[in-house]
């Protein structure tokens, strides 16, 4: 009974991407096809999901350095830095021994919250520093006069040149 309940959940789920493929190639909507173009959000729209990807993307980071900062204060306070196998037991990860003491829930909690206010503060002077470079570059282009010339530069000997009558000498 078994190796039959075993043999239909193999047929299934040899079957299951032919399901899949027929029912993708039924759609009506085209993969390329956009559903909003992002030129037609607003700027603190933008601004916003940056903010929300550094800050979100910066966290796990944020929360390795600061745990193992706050296993490095932890075992300078304990035993101010001694290696025995007892004193490693408040060593920070690659440095721990077995049976280390864990945090608890209080220092896990601060932990976090530290994590969090330092993803949060790098994004916000993510945001800042992008914000000065767009008041800049918006400074710069209305400062710049409004009747500027363009000028085109052909290099020597190319057509233009030779049925202009300035071809040779």
């Amino acid at each position: 009974m078994k190796k039959i309940f075993f043999l239909i959940i193999l047929v299934s789920l040899l079957f299951n991407a032919v399901y899949k493929t027929e029912a993708q190639s039924l759609s009506t909507t085209k993969p390329t096809e956009s559903t909003y173009k992002t030129s037609d959000l607003p700027q603190w729209v933008k601004d916003f999901r940056r903010f929300d990807i550094i800050a979100f993307g910066i966290f796990p980071f944020s929360m390795f350095f600061v745990t193992t900062a706050t296993d490095l204060i932890r075992w300078k306070n304990a035993n101010n830095f001694n290696f025995s196998e007892e004193g490693r037991r408040y060593a920070p990860w690659p440095l721990k021994s077995a049976g280390a003491a864990e945090l608890s829930n209080e220092e896990f909690k601060k932990t976090i919250y530290i994590a969090a206010g330092v993803s949060l503060g790098l994004a916000l002077i993510d945001l800042t520093i992008v914000n000065i470079k767009r008041a800049a570059e918006r400074k710069r282009n209305e400062n710049q006069p409004s009747s500027s010339y363009e000028i085109n530069i052909t290099p020597y000997g190319t057509e233009a040149d030779n049925s202009a009558g300035g071809g040779r000498r």
